[in-house]
């Protein structure tokens, strides 16, 4: 007993081939002894680096432990070679993380532009003026006022206010305690079907009748026999809408005021309106100066061109209506030329000047309004925008006044009520003052037989069903 413990504790026996054998198959890479040396030594200059539960590594009492076998299908990850090991590719990550910046790009972008979209629309709309007071004043009167005959079309009344008050307007004149005057006033009817327009001027030296009309200090000014822009300076709006009413017996439902700033700014908007002139302008009141020629006018040159009235043509008030109808039809055809309508990076500018110095009623008083009426004429033709001036002529008590030539105004008035088409010969360019065509039917663009005959009657004095006015259209321009 003893002999055998002395034997176990001492030198082991060498192991028989057998148990050699035995070791190999279980897997281990040292000896199944913990006293047998080259195996440990083996270990550590070997498998230093294996970790100590890898299969057959040698554990720190010297140990071997026993590990399952793999698979028989089932090769160790550091027996493969390397070659053999499908590279695992970061391009799907990549990918994906391209994919969700690019959603987020643009996620951004349609905030941004809608944001931006929405303060444009909310600066343009916060331009515009409402005048609730017109609106007011006309509703105490509205028993006394017209009916609307064709219901789908609208009259617009457009006036083009004289006042100096505002930034930059004191140098065409002296503010008299911000009072102010029509200096230009045009009825612009727009047919129902919207397939044509027609703007008629009104001279401001027309002498009408004006109604009693409210003033902007709240007392009332009495009905007077008067020029026609006096109505403006005595009620605003409302009194140049009743007064127009009365004299024309047709429903005004819009209305615009407009003063020189923003007439400047919308000129500048499309970079300039063309004009030709025959000879230089140098007048001071209008602080115009100019060549003679063809050329293009800034907001401040066309401002003074549309207002000069004893430098050009014989000084009339007639001619200078004759010549604002025409830049106004020059202006109107760069626009829808240039596709300005159609473009939101050309339509925001003509928008901004426009509706900063413009005064409406509340039902063009928002910027949705104001595109709804815009996109309506649109499709008008620009030898359909028709302007002439209501068919006047010198007044018999004051040459320095005029009067309406009857029956051709109430004929002109009646077509436009009743919605009815209007014939506008071209006026002669070669004079400027626009005469030839009041009191004047026309054949084409010749006068009747060289004698004045009546609108409304051909040259045997029989009725015409289809009187011809003399005026433009916004295909003209001003050099054609």
């Amino acid at each position: 007993m003893d002999e055998d413990v002395t034997d176990s504790a001492g030198t082991p026996p060498e192991p028989d081939e057998k148990s050699a054998e035995s070791g190999k198959t279980g897997g281990s890479e040292g000896s199944g002894s913990a006293g047998t040396s080259d195996a440990a030594d083996t270990a550590d200059s070997t498998a230093s680096s294996d970790t100590a539960n890898s299969p057959g590594a040698t554990n720190p009492s010297g140990t071997t432990e026993d590990t399952p076998e793999p698979a028989a299908d089932t090769v160790p990850a550091d027996t493969v070679p390397a070659a053999s090991v499908p590279a695992v590719s970061a391009r799907p990550k990549r990918k994906r993380r391209w994919l969700r910046w690019v959603a987020v790009g643009t996620s951004v972008a349609v905030l941004a532009a809608g944001g931006a979209g929405w303060w444009f629309y909310q600066k343009l709309d916060g331009n515009i003026t409402t005048d609730t007071s017109t609106a007011a004043e006309l509703e105490t009167y509205e028993k006394d006022r017209p009916q609307p005959v064709a219901l789908d079309a609208e009259n617009i009344l457009l006036i083009g206010s004289d006042s100096r008050a505002g930034k930059g307007n004191g140098k065409y004149g002296q503010d008299d305690g911000g009072s102010q005057r029509s200096d230009t006033t045009i009825l612009l009817h727009l047919a129902a079907d919207r397939k044509s327009a027609t703007a008629v001027s009104f001279p401001r030296d027309l002498m009408v009748d004006t109604p009693s009309c409210r003033r902007a200090d709240g007392t009332r000014a009495k009905e007077r026999f008067a020029q026609f822009n006096w109505a403006f300076e005595a009620g605003g709006a409302a009194c140049s809408i009743r007064t127009i009413e009365k004299l024309t017996g047709i429903r005004v439902d819009h209305h615009m005021v407009i003063d020189f700033n923003g007439f400047k700014d919308m000129v500048d908007a499309v970079d300039g309106v063309e004009v030709c002139l025959k000879e230089p302008v140098d007048d001071s009141d209008s602080k115009l100066k100019l060549p003679a020629g063809r050329q293009i006018l800034d907001g401040e040159q066309a401002l003074g061109y549309v207002r000069v009235r004893k430098s050009l043509g014989d000084g009339s008030d007639t001619q200078r209506m004759s010549r604002q109808q025409g830049f106004l039809g020059a202006l109107f055809k760069k626009v829808q030329s240039d596709g300005v309508l159609l473009d939101p990076t050309q339509l925001y500018p003509v928008l901004n000047a426009a509706t900063k110095s413009l005064t409406t009623d509340p039902g063009l008083g928002s910027l949705s309004d104001l595109y709804d009426l815009t996109r309506s004429m649109r499709s008008v033709p620009a030898e359909k925008v028709q302007f002439l001036t209501a068919p006047r002529q010198q007044y018999r008590y004051n040459a320095n006044r005029d009067e309406l030539v009857q029956p051709d105004a109430d004929l002109l008035f009646e077509q436009l009520r009743d919605d009815k088409p209007i014939s506008v010969s071209l006026r002669d360019k070669a004079d400027d003052s626009g005469t030839t065509g009041d009191g004047e039917t026309t054949k084409g663009d010749e006068t009747t037989g060289g004698e004045t005959t009546r609108v409304g009657e051909t040259a045997s004095g029989a009725p015409n069903p289809s009187p011809t006015f003399s005026g433009t259209n916004a295909s003209m321009g001003v050099c054609e």
